[in-house]
């Protein structure tokens, strides 16, 4: 079953930290490059951060380089987002996606056309 399962979620005060994971039970991972996107009230979903199957690739938003990281473990079948110096505007729900790519490499923005699995999402508000 090709299910994706967000976590880690929650409410934090603006220049805290989250770590949100994606567990990908159904899929044979390193095949798939995986993808994480948000989406805040009234606004389009948009990409955050994308890796490359074998995680030899990676891209950012503008908005959160130098403060998001990602990061994937094929076996353990989980991709994760670290989010550090968090900001008010960086609230939304966030969503982890796959698309089939065994050999792609990640450069420039993550497009949500390109993914065609996703996750439920799971609620980020940062706010004090």
């Amino acid at each position: 079953q090709t299910q994706l399962v967000e976590s880690g979620g929650g409410l934090v005060q603006p220049g805290g930290s989250l770590r949100l994971s994606c567990a990908a039970p159904g899929f044979t991972l390193n095949y798939y490059a995986i993808g994480w996107f948000r989406q805040a009230p009234g606004k389009e979903r948009e990409g955050v951060s994308c890796i490359s199957n074998s995680g030899g690739s990676t891209a950012y938003a503008d908005s959160v380089k130098g403060r998001f990281t990602i990061s994937r473990d094929n076996g353990k079948k989980m991709v994760y987002l670290q989010m550090n110096s968090l900001k008010p505007e960086d609230t939304g729900v966030y969503y982890c996606a796959a698309r089939f790519a065994p050999s792609a490499i990640i450069t420039g923005t993550c497009r949500t056309s390109e993914y065609a699995y996703w996750g439920q999402g799971t609620q980020v508000t940062v706010s004090s």
